[in-house]
């Protein structure tokens, strides 16, 4: 299926709705038990102008909380980029998902030359497309429909990065392909150079870039291609190191997550990897992840120009590792799944409220506008969407592996098309209506 043709029009574009309200919350449909009353000051703390992922928080102190809108602060001037706004008291990130076979998938996957084979799951096997042609409803307002052109237009003489791990790659492909069939041929090309990946729009003038760096930090996990370490270790201080090939970009889009869940301590190198004696000490998760995203809004505060330049940060992209959590068999996984999860209260297994708390609590104190991507909820019910065993594996399978698919299914990552592009779809809100 091709772009919708409404897309490529600037012109009679459906308006969005943001995320904003009040600096006073906006409760809908939630029940609050008695213990939830005393944590409201806590939760407006860590909400406050971003929209954290706390009603992943919310959710594993209490089942029955329906939800909890997105509670907005006015600090910031308009922002860069920005077209308008939407009406307040509406949060893009809670909702549902709808079956939409009339504007869905956006692309197909055949036509994007650009997936890598980790993720076209139509090419290695996959049976079934219903993935591919469900749309998210916020509540009580609209998605805009993602305007190629518009996105293009804007990009004109400017530098795009997705900077992070594989799950933001993923959204940096599903960028390129919902913009790369307005492109004639010869007048766009994708290149890599070690961690930086660049497809280039001649015609605009334009670059849309991913660069591999799946702590921020510099770590020994740095590798593009071979990175696969179960002794992590990451380097106190060292934002530079990657920082430097991100200078100049206009908008940038940060993740980083899912490499920090090796266990409850992080190894935290000080000084230098080159060093024949190494420092090395141990941090929990939670001081380590901590030490990260200071030294990200330090970066940011240092290298992008407020009235010129926005900066995005993605939240956890979920897996779905264990069908037990959404009351499917004990020892199955994502493998074979089909359907969503339909219960509007599943807040999954791994959503880590320690990790979240640590996010609002330094965005909180950020002097740098920082637009909040709150994709986890929504993320978590599609264990529908996952590669799973439909990808290119690298290694060769062993017999016991091809005789039990569970056991080599991918859960973590997503097909494209998919999920991945609603993920665009709310940045593309959130850039031009935030």
């Amino acid at each position: 299926m091709n772009i919708n043709k409404r897309n490529l029009k600037l012109t009679n574009m459906k308006q969005p709705f943001t995320a904003s309200s009040s600096s006073s919350s906006l409760i809908r449909k939630a029940r609050l038990s008695p213990y939830l009353f005393t944590l409201l000051a806590f939760i407006v703390f860590v909400a406050i102008l971003y929209g954290e992922d706390f009603v992943c928080l919310l959710g594993q102190l209490d089942p029955n909380v329906d939800r909890l809108a997105t509670i907005t602060e006015k600090r910031w001037e308009k922002l860069p980029f920005s077209i308008g706004k939407a009406p307040d008291g509406c949060d893009l990130f809670s909702g549902r998902w709808v079956w939409d076979d009339s504007t869905r998938p956006l692309y197909e996957e055949s036509e994007c030359p650009y997936i890598q084979p980790q993720l076209t799951c139509q090419e290695h096997g996959r049976p079934d497309k219903d993935y591919q042609y469900w749309r998210w409803q916020p509540y009580g307002c609209d998605l805009p429909s993602f305007n190629a052109t518009l996105m293009l237009e804007t990009l004109r003489g400017k530098r795009m990065m997705f900077v992070g791990d594989s799950l933001n790659r993923g959204q940096y492909v599903s960028m390129v392909c919902l913009l790369h069939r307005l492109i004639p041929e010869g007048q766009k090309s994708m290149e890599t150079f070690d961690s930086l990946t660049v497809f280039t729009a001649k015609e605009y003038n334009a670059t849309i870039e991913f660069y591999w760096a799946p702590f921020l930090l510099e770590s020994n996990s740095d590798n593009a291609i071979v990175h696969r370490i179960s002794d992590r270790i990451v380097r106190k201080g060292s934002i530079n190191k990657h920082g430097k090939n991100w200078k100049g970009v206009d908008i940038i889009v940060f993740n980083t997550y899912l490499w920090w869940m090796t266990g409850l301590k992080m190894k935290v190198l000080h000084g230098s990897f080159e060093d024949e004696t190494k420092d090395i000490i141990e941090l929990s998760t939670e001081d380590a992840y901590r030490m990260a995203m200071k030294s990200m809004l330090r970066w940011v505060r240092k290298n992008m120009d407020r009235k010129k330049t926005r900066v995005f940060f993605t939240s956890m992209s979920p897996s779905h590792g264990k069908s037990i959590d959404w009351g499917g068999e004990a020892g199955l996984n994502c493998f074979n799944e089909t359907t969503l999860i339909n219960n509007a209260t599943y807040w999954g297994s791994d959503c880590r409220k320690s990790i979240m708390e640590v996010i609002g609590d330094v965005f909180r104190k950020s002097k740098f506008p920082i637009t909040f991507l709150n994709i986890t909820q929504l993320s978590n019910y599609r264990k529908d969407a996952h590669t799973s065993i439909h990808k290119k594996q690298w290694n060769p399978l062993t017999p016991e592996q091809i005789a039990n698919p569970v056991s080599y299914a991918d859960c973590v990552h997503w097909c494209l098309p998919g999920l991945q592009d609603t993920w665009n779809e709310l940045l593309f809100a959130k850039l031009f209506y935030p």
